[in-house]
């Protein structure tokens, strides 16, 4: 029977996380970034061993801490090593909606000099997310262009 190597649903490379309140950071997804929740595999104790959600066109899978296996999240172990981003179509919007979901502001929406309105939150478990919109097509000469001058005035 032949099948498929990636299933319906997934793409090549799949996020990962590992959080210390698996259903809270569902229930946090779902109210910041418009999640809808695919599945969730409960342990005999409760914790949740596997969940998946969708954010816009991406599965995000994640599962509570296992620190028997040395799998812990961002809380635990002093902050994030990564951080996701997002594409909106509205910047400020989904900005707005993360902070009164519960995330904290790492950095303001602001325009980008690679041509994207952008913003950092931090959600209640460590992982950092930012929120973009492309506002303008830039070659990446330009790009280099503009951090050059962006970075002789810093």
């Amino acid at each position: 029977m032949k099948f498929k190597t990636v299933p319906d649903g997934y793409h090549s490379v799949s996020a990962y996380l590992h959080v210390a309140d698996a259903k809270a950071a569902i229930d946090f997804y779902a109210r910041a970034f418009g999640a809808v929740e695919i599945m969730r595999l409960a342990m005999a104790d409760g914790r949740l061993g596997h969940a998946e959600v969708e954010i816009g066109d991406t599965r995000l899978m994640l599962a509570d801490e296992a620190p028997a296996f040395n799998i812990r999240g961002p809380a635990a172990l002093g902050g994030a090593s990564t951080h996701f981003k997002i594409y909106v179509p509205d910047v400020d919007a989904a900005m707005r909606r993360a902070l009164d979901a519960g995330a904290k502001q790492v950095r303001p929406a602001e325009d980008q000099f690679y041509g994207e309105r952008s913003g950092t939150v931090v959600d209640p478990f460590g992982h950092q997310w930012t929120l973009s919109a492309r506002i303008e097509d830039v070659s990446i000469e330009e790009m280099q262009r503009r951090l050059r001058a962006l970075s002789k005035t810093e």
